[in-house]
């Protein structure tokens, strides 16, 4: 079958839908291997940070009691309800976690949030340059973000039991619990599978529902054009409830499983 091409040059459905998907669903990446950079997913990454530094240190410099400016009344809106969960489900005492549980939920709501924009667009601008792009503009349909961010909250994890019962204390853990020092080698494997569940857990869930919700819009953007509007626009605002609450999910299991490293029990 041929694929078939708009105006410019760009990809577009055609009797060749599973082309048309994996066309879209491929990174723009460079190396091979365990050295392959996805330049498309560290791109748009950073973008998405950026837009997330630039905004946070307007409000910072721009802060008023008297007359505050919309943005800043949805920042704080937003520090609020991030410090009320905190405060509920963490039961320790840090200045880190507030911060990172911000950071995340603010930085993942925005890189699911690349979801809402055209599936089309980025190949219609590639298209006009006179270039063949292959990018995915969703850093949370790529394993390497979502793991990256799940094993850098496990390393918080670690260092967060080590501190707050000691080396010996965090050894204790795996060898006498639950069933006591009879039990050492079981007792190790049921702490390593615990452990090991909370990055795998995290990574795999942001990206499987980010990953489904990408193909939903590729699937609906194969349809005829008169039936495009009528499934894409409930779907993209059912899918403003799901950018934001799998953000939602990510930072309050990363304040649980930090508070959990902070208790004896």
């Amino acid at each position: 079958m041929s694929e078939s091409h708009s105006a410019h040059g760009a990809m577009v459905p055609s009797d060749n839908p599973v082309m048309y998907i994996q066309h879209h669903l491929a990174n723009w990446k460079v190396g091979e291997g365990f050295w392959t950079w996805h330049l498309d997913t560290i791109l748009f990454g950073m973008l998405t940070a950026f837009i997330l530094m630039y905004v946070g240190r307007k409000v910072a410099k721009n802060l008023t009691s008297e007359a505050p400016t919309g943005l800043q009344s949805f920042m704080e809106m937003i520090v609020e309800f991030v410090d009320g969960q905190v405060k509920e489900s963490f039961h320790g005492h840090s200045k880190l976690v507030a911060p990172l549980a911000l950071t995340i939920f603010a930085w993942v709501f925005l890189m699911n949030a690349m979801d809402l924009l055209p599936v089309d667009l980025l190949a219609f601008i590639g298209g006009i340059l006179g270039l063949e792009l292959h990018a995915k503009v969703v850093p949370t349909t790529d394993l390497n973000t979502t793991f990256a961010m799940a094993i850098s909250v496990f390393v918080l994890i670690v260092y967060f039991s080590i501190k707050s019962k000691g080396v010996i204390g965090f050894g204790k853990e795996f060898l006498y619990i639950p069933f006591g020092k009879y039990l050492m080698p079981v007792n190790i494997i049921m702490k390593l599978v615990e452990e090991l569940a909370k990055p795998v857990s995290l990574g795999m869930r942001l990206f499987g529902n980010m990953y489904a919700g990408e193909l939903i819009f590729l699937l609906i953007a194969l349809l005829p054009f008169w039936v495009q509007p009528l499934l894409s626009t409930p779907w993209a605002i059912f899918h403003i409830l799901i950018i934001t609450l799998q953000a939602f999910i990510f930072m309050i299991l990363t304040i649980v499983y930090l508070s959990l490293a902070h208790e004896e029990h």
